[in-house]
């Protein structure tokens, strides 16, 4: 017995001798290229590896923290060397925290001392860097030429991981996604070579960044078209005042509505909680034009128009951001939350029906802060339809409805009518649905789902081609993560 505790002793102590020397090694590496590196229990290091959401605090072993192109790609090929697993951190607001790895031990390369913009007012191309914030994107583009994209409405959350996966927001029905406004990128691959991506070079390559871009490279800088928005934007909320025997009705109107008449200029989104239904949005227009587009379907709905102010850009951003706009580093949020998403063609019939029933009689009798959040993606004036649906990786586009199921918690740990409120309603939602008609948005992931399954769902008809890509670009999976796209051919 002293000998197998001898034994056993000796295994662990030359495990933890080689992981002391693996990170001794790329220590040094770093320090020959001059990459600042988070001292352990520093506040950088605290603020660095504090993870968005609280149920999932992995840490890494080092953090680099470049503020140069080439000081990403000596990170790159130092974390190769070392014998790392190699996870770029742009805003840090992953549900699963796979910006931090989705595990312990990894090199994380922290992007967001990276955050300049820079708009060139002749050709309205921007360049920002792979550590912009979104709100500190709107706000410059807005200052330097009174320009913008599309994207999401939460000012921290970063361009990197929001865009490369998709990037819906409250003016995706108007513009498309986030990732149809990037025209270049520039990216290290796991060679360490430095390369330029975009429809016209290594066009592959930015066909998968665009769906999937942790999978296959460490952005340094976006290249991005604008457009110019409309000097008035109005937001809105309206009520609606539904009950368990009118709520199947209000959905397939709704259906109805976005399907076939909601027009371009409006976007919106259907927010549910214990105590409200209403529906909120934007409307790239005047108040009367909200009003008349909306008038068809609160009609059919009886809702009514609750609030509404008519303001610019940086102003339609700032009434559904819960912060300032301009956030650089240093940026910190936190929460305790668990949540899955479903894409879907649509919300009706027998899966409304269900939908509703789990509402009514479940959900309303949990207590807690719970929301779902109905995204009105697509539709026949859709600018995220209307899209060219083979210009991405993003496999989903076809999808009328994202749909997110959300729970958070006052305290560090979810109880588990929460997880179970979440899991089955996603799962009444879907029980008469065919699974070749259902997907989810990984931005919003279920993490309840295995590497296989999460393939299926976030990446579908994609898959194939991010495989080979996989193979072709990163066969030694240094861009791991636990549901990051296996090298090889699926199945």
């Amino acid at each position: 017995m002293r000998t197998v505790i001898f034994g056993l002793g000796l295994l662990v102590g030359l495990s933890r001798a080689a992981a002391l020397n693996k990170r001794a090694v790329l220590a040094d590496c770093l320090a020959q290229a001059a990459i600042a590196v988070d001292q352990i229990d520093s506040k950088d290091w605290e603020l660095d590896t504090k993870p968005f959401n609280t149920l999932f605090p992995y840490k890494p072993d080092v953090v680099a923290v470049p503020t140069t192109k080439e000081q990403i790609r000596s990170a790159v090929v130092c974390g190769a060397k070392s014998g790392y697993k190699v996870t770029p951190k742009s805003g840090g607001h992953s549900y699963g925290s796979y910006g931090l790895g989705g595990e312990d031990g990894h090199l994380v390369i922290e992007l967001d001392r990276m955050f300049a913009v820079k708009l060139d007012t002749k050709t309205n191309i921007a360049t920002a860097e792979s550590g912009t914030r979104l709100g500190h994107l709107a706000v410059e583009l807005w200052a330097q030429g009174k320009r913008a994209i599309a994207h999401g409405t939460c000012p921290g959350v970063g361009i990197s991981g929001h865009a490369l996966h998709g990037g819906f927001g409250l003016s995706s029905h108007t513009h498309g996604l986030a990732l149809d406004w990037i025209v270049g990128l520039n990216i290290v691959l796991a060679n360490g070579t430095l390369v330029h991506a975009s429809a016209t070079e290594h066009s592959d390559l930015f066909w998968g960044m665009l769906g999937a871009g942790s999978n296959f490279g460490v952005v340094t800088s976006f290249e991005l078209k604008t457009f110019a928005p409309p000097a008035n934007l109005t937001w809105f909320v309206a009520n609606l005042p539904l009950k368990k025997e009118t709520s199947v009705a209000a959905l397939e109107a709704l259906e109805e509505y976005t399907l076939n008449t909601m027009p371009a200029q409006l976007n919106m989104r259907v927010m549910g909680t214990p105590r409200m239904t209403q529906l909120e949005g934007v409307y790239h227009g005047s108040k009367q034009e909200l009003q008349d587009a909306l008038a068809p379907l609160l009609a059919k709905t009886g809702g009514n128009i609750l609030a509404t102010g008519t303001t610019d850009w940086p102003g339609s951003l700032q009434h559904y951001a819960t912060m300032s706009l301009n956030q650089t580093h240093p940026h910190t949020e936190q929460e305790t939350f668990y949540g899955k998403s479903l894409e879907l063609k649509g919300l009706s019939g027998a899966a409304a029906q269900d939908f509703v029933d789990y509402w009514y009689d479940r959900a309303k009798n949990v207590t807690g802060t719970w929301f779902f959040q109905l995204d009105l993606q697509g539709g026949k004036n859709s600018g995220v339809w209307n899209g060219n649906h083979e210009s991405s990786s993003y496999a989903h586009r076809d999808k009328l409805y994202i749909l997110q199921f959300f729970f958070r918690s006052t305290a560090k740990t979810m109880p588990p009518e929460a997880v179970k409120l979440v899991d089955e309603w996603t799962a009444a939602t879907v029980k008469s649905i065919p699974a070749s008609e259902l997907g989810m948005y990984i931005n919003y992931p279920d993490l309840s789902l295995n590497r296989t399954r999460a393939h299926e769902m976030y990446w579908g008809k994609s898959m194939p081609k991010l495989q080979q890509l996989k193979t072709q670009l990163d066969p030694q999976e240094l861009f791991y993560y636990p549901i990051s796209i296996r090298p090889g051919t699926a199945a």
